[in-house]
């Protein structure tokens, strides 16, 4: 039947006809929620079309500066009758505000690449699409079709933990970006903390504590290892909302408190340890209400969104009485931040801190992160708006041997929605459920992992817990194929943290025999830094060899000719400083090779295997774990894991006698 069918076209047309393809659904993260796919690819004329509407303007400005960051090409602004190559956007608040909410879009890609949306936000999130979508081919061309593209969850977040390690507001901007690009809706800013003191000799007074803003009402509390200033913090904030991502400061009481103790020991509880406010003296709650009245007060407040999170979490149940001056302070700081226009936000601690005193239900967000502290069906029933961000599997605790160093993406993609709390299962939709959330903790204070390493975990966990909270159970491509694609995406317009200076996704090396490395020359040509995986390989001839010697820099990190402590080869970041048992010959042409993981560093000389930095084992399991050293409390164990990696530096060449040779780049370690 086939054969006599083509004989027949070919009998009255000559030629054979080709059916033009419809476009499938195109790769973004998140998947889109709906597409139907048409024939042919939108060519960009280099004209974005937009009406004289001053949101849906900076919308376009922002696509524009991105889209010419990303790709080179500068597309101009224009008003008037669309043509074909143009960008299209336009605000539909009758229908679509019913339809689409604040954050859905309708995206129609032919002759024009149309967006209509309800609201600023959602034309936004259409230009993240239309960049995920022009960076997967060297045209910038996008497939024809249509999607309508609506979130099935309000809030789609990540909690980053400041107060134990200081993340400096240049990576905080970063990541700002990073989640803007993937539709991440919520960065909750972790500003206080303390490590435990197991790690500290026991002692609280020599435990780490920090508390990471400026304060005016109370000068000498900000930390002193890196804190932000109230300007800092305030321009922070007003990047992000430019992004369309609320930040979310916490500043987390009763406990977990150490920070404030610290400052004034008389707040400290003796009982329970002075990492706890103790609730029996009457100076608490005047200092706290001092404390959030300084950063939510006045006309021009430090913390501009709506919600401030109020902490309360894992403070004692011992007996009654702690309990209910625990419920009590809880209520009392949600009306106080309600008296100066924020919503408040708490950690789910009422199941475990059951009681009569009341606190208040109305306007509240909880975060349900462990069912045993707050049962989610109970919290539902007392009418708290939800947020699920359940610790047993979406925490990530770096290199500590506990909870998550990597989450599980791909149980986590198969598996999860912000629906699944543990053990409890919610109907998708629920109206009582606002969304999903993920969290980094950086429990183990001093154990050697940078920004870097913390960029490293978050990535893949933020693209996956993304697309599950964009679109729930509506996935339809295989993890498999979900992970491999998701590598090819950057990380957000300007944004390489994760040192892909050598391409996204594919093997690639880069071979320089012919050129001969001075010292202090700018390496243009390569990038400022490649990360994990990589193999970095040189030959070295050194006139020279001094104490303090560099090799290659960056602003992150320097690798050592000759370590300033021992002489010996060595690298150094966030002033951590690592050593190789390697002292380079003077006057001798050496071979070396550097190769980088997420677990270690390697050294090879000449070729052979020399050394490899991986993690080290410090300290011991606690006094009071029992005779077999044995605990099933891991926060109890006083040992760390301590890391020695190394992201590479390759802006400049250092400070040497001598000259590099023959460099070689990779990135990936055979």
């Amino acid at each position: 039947m086939k054969k006599a069918f083509f004989a027949l076209l070919l009998a009255f047309g000559g030629t054979l006809a080709v059916l033009a393809e419809v476009n499938p659904k195109p790769f973004v993260v998140p998947e889109l929620t709906s597409w139907q796919g048409a024939e042919g690819r939108f060519v960009p004329s280099g004209r974005i079309v937009v009406p004289p509407n001053k949101s849906l303007r900076v919308v376009a400005e922002r696509f524009a500066a991105d889209y010419a960051t990303m790709f080179g090409r500068k597309l101009t602004l224009v008003s008037g009758d669309a043509q074909a190559g143009d960008f299209v956007f336009s605000l539909q608040k009758d229908v679509a505000e019913r339809s689409l909410g604040k954050e859905g879009y309708v995206l129609r890609i032919g002759k024009t690449a149309a967006v209509s949306a309800a609201d600023a936000q959602g034309a936004y999130w259409a230009t993240r699409t239309l960049l995920q979508l022009s960076e997967q081919n060297r045209s910038h061309t996008l497939p024809c079709g249509t999607t309508t593209d609506i979130p099935a969850y309000a809030l789609r977040g990540f909690m980053i933990d400041c107060g134990r390690k200081f993340i400096p507001m240049d990576y905080l901007n970063k990541l700002v970006s990073v989640m803007a690009y993937y539709k991440m809706n919520t960065l909750q800013v972790h500003l206080n903390d303390n490590g435990f003191k197991q790690y500290f000799g026991n002692d609280w007074n020599k435990t780490q504590s920090a508390f990471r803003l400026e304060s005016n009402f109370f000068p000498g509390l900000t930390a002193k290892d890196g804190s932000y200033t109230k300007r800092e913090f305030i321009d922070f904030q007003k990047i992000a909302e430019q992004q369309y991502v609320d930040i979310v400061p916490e500043i987390d009481v009763p406990a977990h408190s150490l920070a404030f103790s610290h400052y004034r020991p008389s707040l400290g509880s003796k009982e329970y340890g002075i990492d706890h406010l103790d609730l029996n003296n009457p100076a608490v709650v005047p200092f706290l209400d001092s404390l959030f009245t300084e950063y939510c007060g006045g006309s021009n407040p430090v913390f501009r969104g709506k919600t401030v999170h109020i902490g309360t979490d894992e403070y004692s149940n011992k007996d009654k009485a702690v309990v209910e001056k625990f419920r009590a302070l809880t209520d009392h700081l949600i009306r106080h931040v309600e008296k100066h226009g924020k919503q408040a936000m708490v950690w789910g601690a009422l199941t475990h801190a059951q009681g009569e005193t009341p606190v208040k239900v109305d306007n509240v967000k909880m975060q349900i992160w462990y069912n045993g502290y707050a049962d989610p069906l109970k919290m539902k029933e007392l009418g708290y708006k939800l947020v699920s961000i359940p610790d047993g599997q979406v925490y990530i605790v770096p290199a500590a041997g506990y909870y998550y160093d990597y989450l599980n993406t791909q149980w986590l993609y198969n598996n999860w929605t912000p629906a699944t709390i543990g053990s409890v299962k919610f109907e998708e939709g629920d109206p009582s459920l606002l969304g999903g959330m993920f969290a980094v903790w950086n429990d183990h204070v001093g154990n050697g992992i940078t920004v870097k390493d913390i960029h490293h975990r978050v990535m893949p966990a933020l693209q996956t817990l993304a697309t599950k909270c964009w679109t729930a159970k509506q996935t339809s491509l295989p993890y498999a194929d979900f992970e491999r694609q998701s590598r090819f995406l950057s990380e957000a317009p300007g944004v390489d943290e994760l040192g892909r200076t050598l391409g996204k996704g594919t093997r690639t090396t880069a071979d320089y025999p012919n050129t001969t490395l001075l010292p202090s020359t700018t390496l243009d040509w390569i990038g400022p830094e490649i990360g994990y995986d990589y193999s970095v390989s040189f030959d070295l001839e050194a006139t020279a060899v001094n104490k303090g010697d560099t090799l290659f820099t960056s602003p992150n990190a320097i690798l050592y000719l000759a370590s300033p402590e021992s002489g010996k080869l060595a690298f150094v970041r966030e002033g951590c400083l690592n050593e190789f048992d390697y002292a380079v010959p003077k006057g001798k042409r050496v071979r070396l090779t550097l190769q980088g993981n997420r677990h270690e560093t390697r050294l090879l000389v000449n070729g052979r295997f020399h050394q490899a930095l991986y993690p080290l084992t410090l300290g011991a399991v606690s006094p009071n774990a029992g005779a077999a050293g044995a605990t099933s409390n891991p926060y109890s164990a006083a040992k760390m894991y301590y890391q020695r990696t190394l992201v590479f530096p390759l802006q400049r060449t250092g400070a040497f006698h001598g000259k590099i040779m023959n460099l070689s780049v990779s990135n990936f370690i055979e």
